[in-house]
């Protein structure tokens, strides 16, 4: 990098400028790595941990050019449960603190932007009900001290939908008809999805009412303009889905005009363009866009970017830091970039949703999982209580429960080479671990598929304890030029193609249901040939390759139900829910925040109890 591509937010951290694109992209690509899980337990399996490793061994350790691109989490569950995600021992992004918290401002970027769209969509609301269309009329394009009226530019969009895109330049042009088509949205106030959003896990934000004041009473219709609302954490916004997607700041804004945010009396879909607020949130977020560049503990480079979840969203960090970070690597170099959760979740969803846009080919997909994670995935061994001392058989050599647990692993090692790509298995090693154990899950792992499977032990060793997983990924990258495709037809295959093919090949189950409303959407969704054409992003739990949390390892032969469908016109998917998924954590009895605090014995004071 120049040093007017890389903005300063002290010393450690940043902010790429965009136009370090314009200088590199004809450069050629380095080799692209994603790395993702078997199905998380709560034992751990140390994905980020192992990708922060993997990036210190390739760089530190076997003098290769690396960047590592990973997703900024959210503050909501570094408060909640986890107490941060920035990997772990020696394998961590530095300095963490900034990494947990507050980063350069990109998730309150999103809350404001989001936050402005949700109070623009009730406020028309409230008027619409109000007052009366040529009142409206009046204040969208008042007359001017010289008897003209004037559409601002924002106000292009909605005039094109209506076929009035000829008649921009004059609105003394419209009809009154044509006026009052342009000013009343006709909002159904029970089609409003577009939820308000905070970085905050607080449960009591899932259901409220809002326009209870009497500045919200409408006199023309003697009654409260009040619906019943909702909040969601700030990292579930598709705005947040936008950013990841984004190419580029022209397409960041095309994304946000497209986002759907209810529907009118007659069933129409009305977007931020029909409000006139695109171009204030393109501004809101413009800052947000180039991704902030940190580094790991043994200082290889990373880009933390974007946190769509994956049980909601598409689960992956920015297109954007990964085009840029091929660039930088250069021929022979290497981009690692995370997926959230398992393959069936962030990795399926990276290969059919985040490559699909970006048009990038993987070379190599590692798969991180633990011995003690397997054990788990055998259905026989004892549950796991939080805050207690794991049983015995996880502390014990137990070849048996490793073996049925290998089940899991082994439909992640098919689900990665059913897309083409070469499966590198990183077996993350903890103190309980015997080594009989560990010599099972590589042989399992290279019996199923794997190009490789390597006992790694980078958290206390840090990329020292790597090397020899970074020579597998090396290796897998070189054997061969990529191999990757699709797992369905995107522009021809229908939505319950499409849906039929993730449950089958990805998650091993035998059909698939539709609850009655289901029903209605997705026809609805497959006669509109702009929504009919998109990938779909499965929403489920992210503990089973079911939709059954409660279906460890590696269930066969199941019934998905699909409940209800949406469409995230803007990120560009169609969300299809297999379950209540919960777009507002809540807290446990004891929070993480018991044990942040800062340290007022070092000076500047410094901040203790983030992981």
């Amino acid at each position: 990098m120049t040093e007017n591509e890389l903005y300063s937010y002290g010393p450690y951290k940043g902010k790429v400028n965009l136009s370090i694109w314009e200088r590199l992209k004809n450069k050629p690509d380095g080799y692209y790595v994603v790395v993702c899980g078997i199905n998380p337990t709560p034992l751990g399996e140390g994905k980020s941990t192992t990708t922060v490793g993997l990036s210190q061994a390739l760089g530190c350790h076997l003098g290769q050019k690396v960047l590592t691109n990973i997703r900024q989490p959210s503050m909501g569950p570094t408060f909640g449960i986890k107490g941060g995600a920035a990997g772990g021992g020696y394998s961590q992004c530095f300095p963490m603190e900034d990494f947990n918290l507050h980063m350069t401002g990109d998730i309150h970027a999103i809350t404001a932007a989001h936050n402005l769209f949700a109070a623009a969509i009730d406020t028309r609301w409230y008027h619409e009900n109000s007052s009366t269309p040529k009142g409206i009329w009046n204040r969208l394009c008042p007359v001017d001290k010289f008897g003209k009226r004037q559409f601002e530019p924002s106000m292009y969009a909605r005039l094109e939908k209506l076929g009035l895109g000829h008649k921009k330049h004059d609105p003394d042009l419209l009809t009154e008809e044509e006026r009052d088509r342009f000013c009343i949205l006709d909002i159904d106030p029970d089609t409003i999805t577009w939820r308000r959003v905070t970085d905050c896990s607080d449960k009591y934000l899932r259901k409220i009412e809002i326009g209870l004041s009497p500045s919200e009473f409408s006199k023309k219709q003697d009654r409260q303009i009040k619906r019943e609302a909702s909040y969601g954490i700030a990292v579930s916004s598709e705005i947040m889905a936008i950013l990841a997607l984004a190419t580029d700041l022209k397409d960041l804004r095309t994304r946000l005009g497209k986002m759907i945010c209810c529907y009118s009396k007659k069933g129409e879909p009305i977007t931020a363009d029909d409000f006139g607020i695109t171009g204030a949130l393109a501004v809101l977020m413009m800052d947000a866009l180039p991704p902030n560049a940190m580094q790991t503990l043994e200082y290889t480079p990373a880009l933390v970017h974007a946190g769509p979840f994956a049980n909601i969203a598409h689960g992956n960090s920015s297109i954007i830091s990964d085009l840029i970070g091929l660039k930088l690597v250069g021929k022979d170099g290497y981009v690692l970039t995370e997926a959230g959760f398992g393959s069936d979740m962030g990795g399926e969803k990276f290969f059919n949703i985040k490559c699909y846009y970006s048009g990038l080919k993987p070379n190599c997909a590692v798969v991180v999982c633990s011995v003690r994670a397997l054990k788990l995935h055998s259905c026989e061994a004892p549950k796991i209580v939080a805050g207690q001392t794991p049983a015995k058989e996880y502390r014990e050599e137990n070849l048996p429960l490793v073996e049925k647990g290998c089940a899991n692993l082994v439909a992640h090692i098919q689900n990665i080479t059913k897309h083409g790509v070469k499966p590198v298995v990183a077996i993350n090693r903890f103190a309980t671990d015997t080594d009989a154990e560990l010599e099972l899950v590589k042989k399992i792992a290279l019996e199923n598929g794997a190009y490789a499977a390597v006992v790694a032990e980078h958290h206390g060793k840090g990329g020292a304890g790597a090397t020899e997983l970074g020579k597998a990924v090396m290796d897998a990258c070189k054997a061969g030029p990529s191999e990757f495709k699709f797992l369905y037809d995107t522009k021809k295959d229908s939505l319950e193609t499409k849906i039929l093919k993730v449950v089958q090949e990805v998650y091993g189950g035998a059909k698939v249901e539709y609850s009655e409303k289901a029903k209605a959407v997705i026809a609805k969704y497959q006669a509109d040939p702009d929504i009919a054409c998109l990938p779909i992003c499965m929403s489920k739990t992210q503990y089973s390759l079911s939709d059954d949390p409660k279906k460890l390892g590696a269930p066969k032969g199941f019934t998905i139900t699909v409940k209800d469908l949406y469409v995230s016109a803007g990120a560009g998917f169609v969300v299809v829910s297999l379950g209540d998924i919960t777009f507002m954590p809540g807290l446990p009895i004891k929070p993480a925040y018991y044990k942040i605090d800062l340290d007022f014995s070092t000076n500047p004071p410094k901040v203790v109890g983030l992981s």
